[in-house]
């Protein structure tokens, strides 16, 4: 297994390059340039300034040097700097805002899979049920209710109705004067609302695929021969079935990896939160190509990711998905 591991990790860096190959020529095809940002709103910058902008930010260089200069960076982690006015290095940027966003897409993740696993499971155990039929309306509300909506309505109501949650940021403005007791509260009551809104969608989502992952699963003959072995409903449903039906949840989980740097956008935008969906929305607004170059290297990296945790955890669910993976590694 540890070499069929190594050998998917070797095998990603082609397929990165490809992926930074592509982004980049598509970023640099879009209208406008960095140097628009500033020229554009000052009505004394003429054409030589422009191609002074477009010189110090090497812009003035064929592309297929400025990638190269790039990839050449990348190889020692480094990210360049930014072409925002405080020109500071991209990699300082993505480190200052990375524990925000993966604290609220990482607890996002825990409240989907904590609820949405029991509930479909649950739903399919009792299919046809009140329960089922009750669960099936509501997660079907929510996943059809866009998130956006959702967040400005939970803000009217949470925030400005009942004041119970703050609606905006993530500490309060005497947070630095709070002790530590007050402070974990603080960033508590700032998350609650982002979170539960940005887990509702893939709630509804995840609790619907595993429940019909479920009712497939739980038709088969094997279910009832285990059953007829004399073994209780518990362990056929727990132990044979879910098994079995997680096999293709593993799918989406590992695609959701990715999310947990590029997923949160909306919420990030809407709830004023410092973290690194803001960021890249502010340096594709900007055209800062070094900024969104270093947010698409990071969600390539974790897609790459993501599909590799999902063949492991194909290998730990499945038996004979294993057995391919040792037979594999052995070649």
């Amino acid at each position: 297994m540890l070499k069929y591991t190594l050998t998917r990790l070797i095998m990603m860096i082609p397929t990165l390059i490809g992926i930074t190959i592509v982004s980049f020529l598509v970023m640099h095809l879009a209208p406008g340039e960095p140097t628009d940002m500033v020229t554009d709103l000052n009505p004394q910058a003429n054409l030589a300034a422009k191609a002074r902008l477009r010189e110090i930010y090497g812009l003035d260089k064929p592309l297929h040097l400025q990638y190269w200069n790039w990839l050449k960076n990348l190889s020692t982690l480094d990210l360049g700097r930014s072409m925002s006015p405080d020109r500071r290095p991209v990699r300082d940027k993505i480190l200052e805002r990375l524990p925000v966003t993966l604290s609220l897409n990482i607890l996002s993740m825990f409240f989907i899979i904590a609820i949405s696993l029991p509930l479909g499971l649950w739903a399919a155990v009792k299919a046809g049920g009140f329960f089922d039929r009750s669960s099936t309306v509501f997660v079907f509300i929510f996943f059809a209710a866009p998130s956006f909506w959702l967040a400005l309505l939970g803000m009217w109501l949470f925030g400005v109705k009942l004041h119970w949650l703050p609606i905006s940021g993530l500490t309060a403005i005497n947070h630095d004067q709070m002790e530590s007791s007050a402070k974990f509260m603080d960033y508590a009551r700032h998350l609650i609302m982002p979170v539960v809104i940005s887990s509702l969608g893939g709630l509804a989502g995840l609790s619907r695929y595993l429940r019909g992952n479920m009712l497939e699963i739980i038709r088969q003959d094997f279910l009832t021969t285990a059953r007829a072995k004399g073994l209780s409903e518990r362990v056929v449903i727990w132990k044979h079935a879910l098994r079995n039906a997680l096999i293709p949840v593993i799918t989406i989980l590992g695609l959701s990896v990715p999310g947990l740097v590029g997923g949160s956008v909306i919420m990030e935008s809407i709830y004023a939160i410092p973290g690194l969906g803001q960021l890249f929305y502010v340096g594709v607004m900007g055209r800062d190509y070094p900024l969104v170059m270093g947010g698409l290297v990071i969600g390539a990296v974790l897609t790459l990711v993501g599909n590799l945790l999902a063949d492991l955890g194909y290998a730990l669910v499945d038996p004979r998905v294993r057995d391919q993976a040792f037979k594999g590694s052995k070649i």
